[in-house]
């Protein structure tokens, strides 16, 4: 996600602007979950799709 917003140049605080918690940028910082609901709005902010913002990495 963040290489998308610098892509993109969006701020966080656009982010936060659109309705994006701070918690929940602070969660995705540290790599935790997040909810399909916050992922649909940081791609309709972004105008992306998912693949542009998360990446699925299988444990073994």
């Amino acid at each position: 996600m963040w290489e998308t917003m610098r892509r993109k140049e969006i701020s966080q605080y656009r982010l936060l602007k659109a309705g994006i918690d701070n918690k929940t940028l602070d969660a995705m910082k540290k790599g935790n979950n997040i909810t399909l609901l916050t992922l649909e709005k940081i791609c309709t902010i972004l105008d992306c799709t998912p693949n542009d913002v998360v990446r699925f990495v299988a444990n073994p």
